[in-house]
């Protein structure tokens, strides 16, 4: 997979752009990429242990760091910091934005979790 050509975080710290050559930016909210990423705290070592976090509705992006040639750490101000994520992991989140939101928010639902708390 290769780099994208530019990663942008909005001014408001809740959106990141992410452009790849010949593709269309991919935008993707702040809390979708929390509660998405790919750490061990959130998605566990096996499909079972995969945790859903609530109340992330106001996360914002503290910073981004390269990790080698083929990924970024994300620091959210919820100080969560453990997710790599690659770039592959970046284009899968953006082409199954709609699906994986509304598996998300099914998820809140079905344990009685919001997005607020």
């Amino acid at each position: 997979m290769t780099a994208p050509i530019e990663l942008r975080v909005s001014k408001d710290r809740r959106m990141l752009s992410v452009a790849f050559a010949g593709r269309d930016p991919i935008a993707l909210d702040a809390e979708y990429l929390r509660v998405t990423s790919p750490s061990a705290e959130v998605q566990g070592h096996s499909p079972e242990q995969r945790v859903t976090v609530p109340g992330k509705r106001d996360v914002t992006i503290l910073k981004m760091e390269p990790v080698g040639n083929y990924a970024v750490r994300i620091t959210f101000d919820d100080m969560h910091d453990t997710g790599i994520f690659t770039w592959s992991y970046l284009r899968q989140l953006g082409e199954e934005k709609t699906q994986r939101w509304a598996a998300y928010l099914a998820e809140l639902e079905t344990k009685g979790l919001t997005r607020d708390r």
